[in-house]
């Protein structure tokens, strides 16, 4: 489920980045900051998207940065980041960018059911809303729960 990896102490509202390496990041601040991954995993991230372009802006508005699982991951998890200002990753079809999900998996299954989870969401309309109008973490959380599959 969604909500066993994206735990509220991994949730930045309103963040303020000047492009996209900057909110890459960011994200990936909250998760070392949890134990998650290493800067090592962050830098991988970002070399990624350098070399490969921003192919992980996966629908309008947002991005779903992440590397391999061979380096810097100590356990699995995701980050949210919503961005007090839009910032372009260089995708025409979905720029600009408001929500950053950072993602960081230690296998290459444990993580199948949250981005199921994830997908479903980011289909309804009010989930966006509630990313943009949370106040804290927690009601974000909350509609998670009620919403995952």
């Amino acid at each position: 489920m969604l909500s066993d990896v994206l735990k509220k102490e991994y949730i930045k509202l309103n963040a303020e980045c000047k492009d996209w390496i900057e909110a890459i990041k960011t994200a990936g601040q909250v998760l070392i900051d949890n134990g998650v991954v290493t800067e090592e995993y962050v830098e991988e991230a970002i070399k990624g998207v350098k070399e490969l372009g921003p192919y992980i802006v996966i629908t309008k508005g947002v991005a779903l940065p992440h590397a391999t699982n061979k380096i810097g991951v100590n356990k699995t998890g995701i980050a949210l980041l919503t961005l007090k200002n839009p910032v372009e990753f260089g995708n025409v079809d979905n720029d600009p960018v408001y929500y950053v999900f950072m993602l960081a998996t230690t296998d290459m299954d444990s993580h199948l059911a949250a981005l199921s989870n994830l997908s479903d969401l980011l289909a309804k309309q009010e989930f966006f809303e509630v990313m943009k109008n949370a106040k804290d973490a927690q009601s974000v959380i909350d509609y998670i729960k009620a919403n995952e599959n």
